[in-house]
C-alpha cells in the first residue's frame, strides 16, 4: 500500500472516529438524553425497536448508545482495536438506520437520501476499515499487537 492510500486511510479513520466519539461524548454529558423517543418512533419493526424502550431495557440501551458510540470513536481515533470496534460499529449503525425506514414512501429514509443515508455511509467505511486493518496506520493497533 503507498503512502497516499496509507493516509486517506488513517484520515478516513480518525475523521469518522471524531464523528463516533462526538456523538457519544455529548450523549454521556448529557443526563436528559434518551433513546427513548427515536425507538418509539420506529416505522420498520416497532415491536422489536419498542423493547429496547421498554422500562427494563432503556438503562440498558441508553448505556450502550452513549458508550458505545464513545468507545468506538475513541478505538478509531487511536487506532485501537478497530478490527473488532468496526464491525460493532456496523451493528450500531444498522440498529439506527432500521427504525427510520418507511420504504417505499418518499421521504426514505430522509428527504434528502434514498436508502443510502449516513448510516449506510458510516457502513461502508467501517467495513473499509475492518478490511484494510487500518489501526495500523499511525494507530495503536501496531504497537499493541507487537506487546510494546
Amino acid at each position: 500500500m503507498n503512502k497516499l492510500q496509507r493516509i486517506s486511510l488513517f484520515v478516513l479513520r480518525v475523521g469518522l472516529g471524531w464523528v463516533f466519539f462526538w456523538a457519544g461524548i455529548t450523549k454521556v454529558l448529557n443526563p436528559a438524553w434518551s433513546a427513548e423517543k427515536f425507538l418509539q418512533g420506529a416505522k420498520t419493526f416497532p415491536d422489536f425497536f419498542n423493547w429496547f424502550a421498554s422500562p427494563g431495557m432503556l438503562p440498558i440501551t441508553n448505556f450502550m448508545n452513549e458508550w458505545g458510540l464513545t468507545l468506538l470513536g475513541a478505538s478509531l481515533i487511536l487506532g485501537i482495536f478497530v478490527r473488532w470496534s468496526a464491525p460493532l460499529g456496523v451493528l450500531l449503525m444498522a440498529l439506527y438506520y432500521l427504525p427510520i425506514l418507511q420504504f417505499p414512501y418518499p421521504g426514505f429514509p430522509s428527504l434528502n437520501s434514498f436508502i443510502v443515508d449516513q448510516h449506510i455511509i458510516f457502513i461502508i467505511v467501517l467495513i473499509t476499515l475492518y478490511a484494510f486493518n487500518a489501526g495500523n496506520f499511525w494507530g495503536l493497533e501496531k504497537r499493541i499487537s507487537r506487546g510494546k
